[in-house]
């Protein structure tokens, strides 16, 4: 019989993981959050990556590529917090970033924050883009609205300022070069109409006068 002391028992070896660091693409899925108004959007992000410590990818996280899914996903889910989906300014207020104005600073800060996240995972993060961002089923057609009417005022705000310029233009070449007395009623007269022409929708019909204007 063989010494039972003399038999060692050997653990098995571990086998050995291959690592690949490669440059690979994670596309996340379409995530609804909050934006910094409180308005639901829907917002999707690719990250573009590679494992730079393999050690560390093995050792240090249970599995880096689950660990890549779930840092993007909370990564995404904070970046709403500080911005909003737009930044609809008042006349006069200074603008904003916003997640659709400011997309190259939404870009760094949330290249910034997932590779702080993925660090303990020895993985790199090489570019991230979002791909997808629209506000929230539930309120895309009331937004939309706004988004139209934000549009409408400014447009308006435009014609406006480029009509009261044409106007002063034209009262004071009218008055250097004496094509015609104005006086006050007839000056005032003469905006209202020019104002009327150059400011409204559609092409304005002309009223040809035979006569006196009183």
């Amino acid at each position: 019989m063989p010494n039972q002391s003399a038999i060692t028992a050997t653990e098995p070896r571990p086998a050995r993981v291959q690592v690949s660091r490669r440059v690979r693409n994670f596309q996340s899925e379409r995530i609804k959050v909050n934006d910094s108004s409180g308005s639901p959007i829907e917002i999707a992000v690719v990250v573009v990556w590679r494992v730079v410590d393999t050690a560390r990818a093995i050792f240090d996280v249970q599995s880096f590529e689950q660990f890549i899914v779930v840092q993007s996903e909370t990564a995404v889910r904070h970046l709403a917090t500080p911005y909003p989906h737009d930044h609809f300014a008042d006349e006069g207020e200074a603008e904003r970033p916003s997640l659709r104005g400011s997309t190259d600073e939404v870009s760094r800060a949330l290249h910034d924050e997932l590779q702080e996240r993925l660090d303990a995972g020895g993985i790199e993060v090489l570019e991230t883009r979002i791909t997808h961002l629209a506000y929230a089923q539930e309120i895309a057609e009331a937004m939309l609205r706004r988004q139209q009417a934000a549009a409408i005022v400014a447009a308006r705000r435009v014609i406006v300022d480029g009509a009261v310029g044409l106007v002063d233009m034209a009262l004071a070449r009218i008055s250097a070069e004496s094509i015609v007395e104005l006086d006050k009623e007839r000056k005032a007269a003469m905006v209202s109409n020019l104002m009327v022409v150059l400011t409204g929708d559609r092409a304005p019909t002309p009223v040809l006068n035979a006569g006196s204007l009183y």
